[in-house]
């Protein structure tokens, strides 16, 4: 009898080793949020390298210029390497979208077509588009541009400022397109245009360089402002860029950029 007895008791430890054994304790739930992806330690700036003061090669062939001196600042503040990238100026809505570069920052115009496909910081630099001729030129006001050849850079607001002006626009010879600013100068310092319309932050720094050879109208295609942009996504790199921007206009740092390249504080509050 004692010896049933031990055997049932056996088995009674058994059965509970048993299902000691197979029951699992699930792991506790992890109180944790998952870690926010971290900032991007390279920012690639595209730009036209060919666009100064605003951004272009010096006699040493490095890249200089406001914008450069403003992005490179700005990186700084977010702790980000600064690359810059040249890139097709009139592709350049393909190059953000595609990824090839992060952010555009060469005076890149504020529109309302461009607002569908970039995100903008605020203004930061107030822009005409001016009207230059040669020197000795007998153009002196827009109607004098009927039947002219007139030249623009390519993919720029200066065809959308003229186009807007429908008079005007519909009364020249041609509005020709070019790769980039200078060489369209350089024709019109030939011969090959009449005039060029070019954002007056390009224009005056290039006619100044050359004394007596331009003329700037009084008159022009419009105001507009330019802005720093990303992708439409890219709230926090936005975010973060804007942040930058704010603080380098209100602790002057923007300032002392401005008045080394313009000579005076042009950006805009």
């Amino acid at each position: 009898m004692r010896k049933q007895t031990s055997l049932l008791t056996l088995a009674i430890l058994a059965a509970a080793l048993l299902a000691s054994c197979g029951k699992q304790e699930s792991a506790p739930a992890s109180t944790t949020a998952a870690a926010a992806p971290a900032p991007a330690a390279v920012i690639v700036v595209g730009l036209d390298d060919n666009f100064p003061p605003m951004g272009f090669r010096d006699e040493s062939n490095t890249l200089v210029g406001f914008d450069i001196d403003l992005a490179t600042e700005a990186g700084k503040r977010l702790g980000a390497e600064v690359s810059f990238k040249p890139i097709d100026w009139n592709a350049k809505e393909a190059e953000l979208s595609s990824k090839r570069v992060d952010v555009l920052w060469n005076g890149l115009t504020i529109t309302d077509a461009r607002k569908e496909k970039i995100l903008f910081t605020t203004p930061y630099l107030e822009n005409r588009q001016i009207i230059i001729v040669s020197e000795q030129s007998a153009v002196h006001s827009k109607a004098d541009l009927a039947d002219k050849v007139v030249g623009v850079q390519d993919g720029s607001s200066a065809i959308e400022a003229v186009e807007k002006d429908g008079t005007t626009a519909k009364s020249l010879k041609e509005l020709k397109k070019f790769g980039d600013n200078v060489t369209a100068l350089m024709d019109l310092s030939i011969g090959r245009l009449d005039a060029v319309v070019v954002d007056e932050v390009v224009g005056r720094y290039y006619t100044s360089k050359k004394p007596g050879e331009y003329r700037i109208l009084e008159e022009n295609f419009g105001t507009e402002d330019y802005g720093v942009g990303t992708r439409k996504d890219d709230t926090e790199l936005m975010a973060r860029l804007q942040k930058a921007m704010d603080e380098m206009k209100n602790d002057g740092s923007a300032a002392a950029i401005s008045t080394k390249w313009f000579g005076k504080d042009i950006v805009k509050k």
